[in-house]
């Protein structure tokens, strides 16, 4: 540790409250206006294009490999669904207010992996792909990319490894799809990996390892095992730029459904969006993307779990990937398993200064009161984790920290606002489990 955890729980109140285990409502105080920190973005505008172009050029292949994407050509996306009579029991049961209207962006029923890891995930493995055919002159820019499922493919693939450390979703969108090109695949998965994601991994051939410990242990081991063959390429969520690029692409794929469902985003009619965070890396690059695109009229705020909010310590300490959350006296297990990560990404948190809005910290036993009232009200089941997101319109104007930043941003023009809730994962949710989830009850 560089800081002492007693004097940063002592001095700091924010900490001081999530080291309690308390929900907060935090705001990011190094947030600055977009125009500010425009110039000094690390990414261009001409590399989240060819992100976007390099999935389009693989379309014909998921087209062909992953027969439900047929509807879509070969690409992935995901619904953007309003849920009104949701929002109207949230604000009675919560006794709040969500001005404005209120949709979920359900990449908890992205094609192939079921989970908003099917972006970043399947990205950086197609341009691993990519990258180790155009350089064994097997594969050219202008091919058409459906020859990547035949055997000769398959075969050149089958001498390389990929490898990946998960708590679950981000090993499947990683196995899902390095399987189907025929990579030998690894995925090192923390011990709250849910079984069902395990079990369905070694049937499409992959190797899952097992650890007693958390998240950080899996990656740890995965990239030395990685390291130690030079075949073997490591999907690293704490620091991957390629996965980071996968998911910016989601904001000009919803910029296009706003545009058919003629939703207008201005100052007028502000974006506030809440996506689940655990390492970092998935809700990072959404909101990198839609900052991008929607610049001063977006505002962006991550959910954590009270019993693992890795992310907000990691940028209120100003410490990064440098602090985790036993520092400050939290076990970081929690029943938001996609989201149970001690360490946050160092990457994501450094890019997140200039962008992020804020944060909210959820207690676990929510999760599952969220689920039922959307399953009972809108008859959409999704993942406890991805439930955190309704943590956010909930609370936004309930918590006196969000509620002055909403009026100092946007004011009146709340009346106006778009509040999209970020569903996660959970189309893969075996029957059973998701009848589990929606009948346990916390607390």
């Amino acid at each position: 540790m560089i800081m002492d955890k007693k004097y940063l729980i002592e001095e700091n109140t924010t900490i001081k409250k999530m080291a309690n285990l308390e929900e907060i409502a935090w705001i990011n105080k190094k947030e600055k206006d977009y125009l500010e920190y425009e110039k000094a973005l690390p990414i261009s505008d001409e590399e989240l294009k060819e992100a976007e172009k390099r999935l389009n050029r693989f379309a014909p292949f998921i087209k062909k490999v992953f027969p439900e994407t047929t509807d879509t050509n070969g690409i992935i996306e995901s619904p953007l669904e309003p849920i009104f009579h949701m929002q109207k029991e949230l604000e009675e049961k919560y006794e709040t207010k969500i001005p404005g209207k209120l949709y979920l962006k359900m990449d908890s029923h992205l094609p192939v992996a079921g989970s908003i890891k099917a972006r970043g995930g399947v990205y950086e493995v197609l341009k691993h792909a990519e990258d180790l055919a155009i350089a064994a002159g097997l594969l050219k820019l202008e091919d058409d990319y459906s020859i990547l499922a035949n055997s000769n493919f398959k075969e050149f693939f089958s001498k390389y490894k990929v490898q990946v450390g998960s708590t679950g979703n981000l090993g499947l969108s990683i196995g899902i799809t390095s399987a189907s090109l025929g990579f030998e695949v690894i995925v090192h998965m923390s011990a709250d990996a849910k079984q069902w994601k395990k079990d369905m991994l070694r049937a499409k051939g992959v190797k899952v390892v097992e650890y007693e410990s958390d998240y950080g242990k899996a990656v740890e081991e995965g990239r030395k095992s990685s390291d130690a063959d030079p075949n073997s390429y490591f999907v690293d969520d704490e620091k991957s730029m390629n996965l980071f690029l996968g998911y910016t692409v989601a904001a000009s794929r919803i910029q296009k459904q706003f545009e058919e469902k003629n939703i207008i985003i201005n100052q007028e009619h502000p974006l506030i969006v809440y996506i689940p965070c655990g390492v970092g890396g998935a809700p990072g690059g959404v909101a990198y993307g839609l900052k991008r695109i929607f610049k001063d009229n977006a505002f962006v705020f991550f959910i954590e779990p009270t019993l693992s909010p890795c992310v907000i310590l990691g940028m209120e300490s100003e410490l990064h990937e440098k602090i985790n959350v036993h520092d400050i006296g939290i076990h970081g297990i929690t029943h938001a398993d996609g989201l149970a990560v001690a360490s946050p990404s160092g990457l994501v948190g450094r890019l997140m200064e200039p962008i992020l809005s804020g944060g909210f910290t959820v207690e676990d036993y929510k999760l599952y009161d969220y689920l039922r009232l959307l399953d009972k009200y809108e008859n959409k089941k999704i993942e406890p984790s991805s439930c955190a997101a309704f943590e956010g319109p909930t609370f936004l104007l309930k918590h006196e920290e969000t509620r002055k930043y909403m009026e100092k941003k946007v004011g009146k023009h709340i009346e106006g606002a778009y509040h999209i809730c970020w569903a996660t994962g959970g189309k893969m949710v075996p029957e059973e489990d998701m009848k589990n989830f929606l009948e346990t009850y916390l607390k």
